[in-house]
């Protein structure tokens, strides 16, 4: 909050205030992702988990983006490759398209 430069001050109740809310967020988080992820057998809470529970669970959905899966290397690269074939095929499509229309 400090560190916007739309605030000029910041009351120190609302800073309190922030600091909780922000600790039982972050302790729902892990117990939601404890309870749902492999933690239970393994009895620590991994960022698998963490990422797998902003996934699956509607309420934390808006965390997709911040906790994303882990992959590989290689599948994110095989992606991006499958990624710009597609885009080169419908690239290819709308050509043809085009030509036989003025033709």
């Amino acid at each position: 909050m400090k560190s916007s430069p739309e605030v000029s001050s910041i009351n120190q109740e609302a800073l309190v205030l922030t600091a909780k809310a922000t600790e039982l967020f972050v302790q729902y988080l892990a117990t939601c992702s404890y309870r749902h992820g492999s933690g239970k057998t393994k009895k620590a809470l991994t960022y698998s988990d963490l990422a797998s529970t902003a996934e699956d669970s509607e309420t934390l959905q808006f965390l997709a983006d911040i906790l994303p899966k882990k992959i590989l290397a290689s599948k994110y690269l095989k992606m991006l490759k499958e990624k710009r074939e597609e885009e080169e095929e419908d690239n290819d499509d709308d050509g043809s398209d085009l030509g036989e229309a003025l033709a």
